[in-house]
């Protein structure tokens, strides 16, 4: 069991890093695209690449069981829930608000998520889960900082609380899928829906803005957020979900705040104080405590 959890929590870390890193490769994109098309382009770019993936597996491998009507619905709401709606308020509430603020509201995304694991999953809040979120969630904070002027921008605020509660029902709900279909297959269909979703915000944003592909670094920008930031990231992180508890696997959302700074610092300069290299330490602590927590080992 313990060496599930060690495979989960690395699915899990992987997938937290790289959508960390990815605010440096769409922060450039974006000067040429607007937001819902690039997030079109990420979803068709992916599902090209999942689809692919899918059909060369079950040529080896049927799906455990058929589809019903009521799974096709389950994965068209992991779709609209975490996929469509939270990524487009996680836009729309930065562009409202700022970066800043973004990160620290993202920060209670976990917090939400062993919340809706209780509710939905009847999952253990174990005394080790939850002094590991308190600790990973006050480190997180203090390395972001806590800027009082987030309440100058409520409605910014009030929709990136929204996207952290719909990104923490994504989570749940994926470990419910998970236990009738695969990872790749719940990734793949659900983007599917996403993109369908994405695609009206898509066709109205073009009547106002242009898009601008003469740069040489905006195709391979596309490429990598589509691959690699979503086909890769979405697959690893609902992979992670299938082989953990969604409670303990929620405190791996706090790599991405922690790589995201650190990357910031690395190739965009941006400056880091020691508290960041503490508190990176103490949320690594308290992912391994629970990746190794026997008492969730035993249920």
């Amino acid at each position: 069991m313990i060496k599930q959890n060690v495979i989960g929590a690395l699915c899990l870390a992987s997938a937290a890093s790289i959508w960390g890193g990815m605010y440096v490769v769409s922060k450039y994109v974006l000067e040429y695209i607007p937001p819902f098309t690039l997030v079109w382009l990420r979803y068709l770019t992916a599902y090209a690449v999942l689809l692919v993936i899918l059909k060369s597996l079950k040529s080896k491998k049927q799906e455990r069981t058929p589809a019903t009507k009521a799974d096709w619905l389950l994965i068209g709401w992991i779709g609209f829930i975490g996929y469509f709606v939270s990524i487009s308020l996680q836009f729309i509430g930065t562009k409202l608000s700022d970066a800043h603020t973004g990160a620290l509201i993202t920060s209670a995304t976990p917090a939400f998520i062993v919340i809706f694991a209780r509710i939905v999953l009847k999952e253990p809040l174990t005394f080790r889960k939850i002094v590991s979120l308190i600790l990973a969630t006050t480190v997180v904070v203090t390395v972001i900082g806590w800027d009082m002027s987030v309440a100058t921008h409520v409605t910014g605020s009030v929709i990136l609380i929204v996207a952290a509660l719909t990104w923490a029902l994504l989570s749940v709900y994926v470990k419910v899928a998970s236990k009738r279909f695969s990872s790749i297959s719940i990734t793949t269909y659900a983007i599917l829906f996403a993109l369908i979703f994405t695609t009206p915000l898509m066709l109205w944003e073009l009547q106002t803005h242009d898009i601008y592909l003469q740069n040489n670094l905006v195709l391979p920008g596309i490429l990598y957020l589509g691959i690699v930031s979503t086909a890769g990231a979405f697959f690893l992180w609902n992979k992670g979900l299938e082989l953990m508890d969604a409670g303990s696997g929620s405190l791996f959302f706090f790599f991405q705040p922690v790589t995201g700074s650190f990357l910031g610092w690395l190739l965009l300069n941006e400056a880091l104080d020691v508290n960041f290299f503490v508190g990176g330490f103490l949320v690594l602590a308290g992912v391994l405590a629970v990746t190794f927590d026997k008492e969730i080992d035993s249920n």
